[in-house]
């Protein structure tokens, strides 16, 4: 089978880490990837700001690139079901029905990856070491578009040391929502504020995500707080291994109580 990846925007251009980290984990579970270099923004801005049109031109374009691919594997809950969720609608909306037919067709192969690792690969424990005490944001579109549910929390439980931390009030949003925080920056401050406190609550030294657009947004309160909580894409996570060791500057779970 031939699987691509489809890295996202953001994810190349700020968080190249999760990129890298996604070749590195599929690799150790037997899966090659192919990067496409003509991949570009998936038009989420786009098709939430109401720019149908637009979001139509790049959903050919994604087409164009991944319609070859028997699997195209996504690093974000976000970007990842924006195929499913807006192609069609968009295609729809300037009347493209070859648009139509292609997006319905391909968008059944596009899988976020830690629902690729539970429901296509069948495994929960991949072999991760991390050491360190983590608390889970389940951001709003993993949790209510893509319907991730408990597979995240499924795979970060199977990590080998980790001290997992519920985080409080899990299911309410960070503010961040794309545009949102930017057209609507006190309502979107308020609301990163309470989330910045409730990961704090629960004593945690990495705050991890399956999308980094919303760990920018609660890591960057955080920092701005001076808080030295860090921000990882739960992939990144699942890549480490023991052979990795612990986090550079990260306490190691359990040290505090053994001294």
């Amino acid at each position: 089978m031939r699987t691509a990846l489809f890295v996202t925007c953001l994810n190349d251009t700020l968080f190249p880490a999760t990129g890298q980290a996604t070749v590195k984990l599929l690799r150790r579970l037997g899966i090659e990837l192919e990067f496409p270099t003509a991949q570009s923004c998936c038009g989420q801005m786009h098709y939430n700001t109401g720019y149908r049109a637009e979001t139509a031109k790049l959903a050919r374009h994604f087409v164009e690139v991944f319609g070859g691919y028997d699997r195209i594997i996504v690093p974000s809950a976000s970007c990842g079901g924006l195929p499913s969720e807006a192609y069609a609608t968009a295609a729809e909306s300037v009347g493209d029905y070859d648009l139509l037919k292609d997006v319905r067709a391909l968008a059944p192969r596009v899988h976020e990856v830690t629902r690729f690792l539970t429901d296509v690969l069948s495994v929960e424990d991949v072999g991760a070491y991390f050491p360190h005490r983590v608390t889970y944001h389940p951001t709003c579109h993993s949790l209510r578009a893509s319907a991730l549910g408990e597979r995240p929390y499924r795979l970060l439980r199977a990590v080998k040391g980790v001290d997992f931390v519920e985080l409080p009030a899990q299911d309410e949003c960070c503010g961040f929502g794309g545009t949102f925080s930017v057209k609507n920056g006190a309502v979107s401050g308020a609301m990163n504020g309470d989330k910045a406190r409730h990961v704090l609550e629960t004593g945690a030294h990495v705050l991890a995500a399956v999308d980094n657009s919303c760990l920018m947004n609660i890591g960057g309160r955080l920092s701005k707080d001076g808080h030295t909580v860090r921000s990882m894409h739960l992939i990144e996570i699942l890549a480490r291994t023991e052979e990795d060791g612990p986090m550079d500057g990260v306490p190691v779970a359990g040290l505090e109580v053994m001294r």
